[in-house]
């Protein structure tokens, strides 16, 4: 079985459809952006990656079955070179418009092309308590037990201890970033635990490392929180504007749900009570409660 999955970004939902690769039996063929391609070259030998710019390489095979996860015309448009008995996901009808398939509708449902418009599908999509996983592998005719990440070793940086902070939202959800970082870093630190703020990174494979070499990683709905539940990393994920339910949490997430979550869901603007809404004192005691889940830097220090 020859199967094409596109799922071009952001790098943290590639990370979570991974899992798939575990249930896929035969030739899987990833197209994704150039970007997230260390990620998955080289993870199974029945796995071969292309960059978006190269997707023409693509097109040397029949594909018994399409997964196509992205919501954009440009990709449906592009696949519609490609016979396929069977498709999941977004497609482009007769009349060129972006549609999806109905064995998707259940993810498709709460997206951007929902076919209930936008307002209805952010409606549903709060409503909604099915992780991303369920609802992807439903589809497919899969069920979901809670199949891990893959992920590729890391490329090691040697920044390690015991919390690690990632800040950064990024400019489309500038409300994920919660406001007092430095407040808990402080804190923790004035604790006697070693805190490190995640630099950028020339590489994911060293950011990746960054997150496997701690106890415990605290930050929002981001590529970080990804990597620490790939990695078995315990974290603590502070949601202020996205999905906490979307997430599975492979029983090692501590999820911080702020109280005007359903004010802000899926906002894309700026508003300074999103990010104030959670305390300091709510994120220390989850992070001290996930860090007595594993051993101390310093015991690990000694113990190496």
């Amino acid at each position: 079985m020859n199967v094409l999955i596109v799922k071009l970004g952001a790098t943290g939902d590639v990370v979570r459809t991974t899992p798939l690769l575990s249930r896929i039996s035969g030739q899987v063929t990833w197209l994704t952006a150039a970007k997230n391609t260390p990620l998955l070259q080289d993870l199974k030998d029945d796995l071969r990656c292309f960059r978006w710019e190269e997707r023409a390489a693509a097109l040397d095979r029949r594909y018994d079955l399409v997964i196509n996860l992205e919501d954009t015309i440009d990709v449906a448009r592009f696949l519609t070179t490609i016979q396929c008995p069977e498709r999941f996901g977004a497609w482009v009808d007769s009349d060129n418009t972006l549609t999806y398939t109905e064995n998707s509708k259940q993810w498709f449902d709460l997206s951007l092309i929902s076919t209930y418009g936008r307002e209805q599908a952010d409606r549903l999509k709060y409503q909604n308590r099915r992780t991303y996983q369920e609802l992807i592998f439903e589809g497919l005719g899969f069920h979901f037990a809670g199949e891990r990440y893959l992920l590729p070793p890391p490329i090691e940086t040697r920044l390690s201890g015991d919390v690690a902070i990632a800040a950064d939202a990024g400019a489309v959800w500038p409300m994920k970033k919660w406001a007092y970082y430095q407040e808990l870093k402080n804190v923790l630190e004035g604790k006697g635990l070693m805190v490190n703020v995640l630099p950028e990174r020339s590489s994911l494979l060293e950011h990746l490392s960054d997150v496997q070499n701690h106890r415990c990683l605290v930050g929002g709905d981001s590529l970080p929180m990804h990597f620490a539940l790939g990695t078995g990393t315990p974290c603590v994920s502070i949601f202020t504007c996205t999905s906490p339910w979307e997430i599975y949490d492979y029983g090692i997430q501590k999820k911080i749900v702020s109280p005007l979550l359903e004010e802000f869901f899926y906002k894309r603007g700026y508003d300074n009570r999103a990010t104030t809404a959670i305390s300091v004192d709510q994120v220390e005691a989850a992070v001290v409660t996930q860090l007595e889940t594993v051993p101390s830097a310093a015991n690990q220090s000694a113990t190496t």
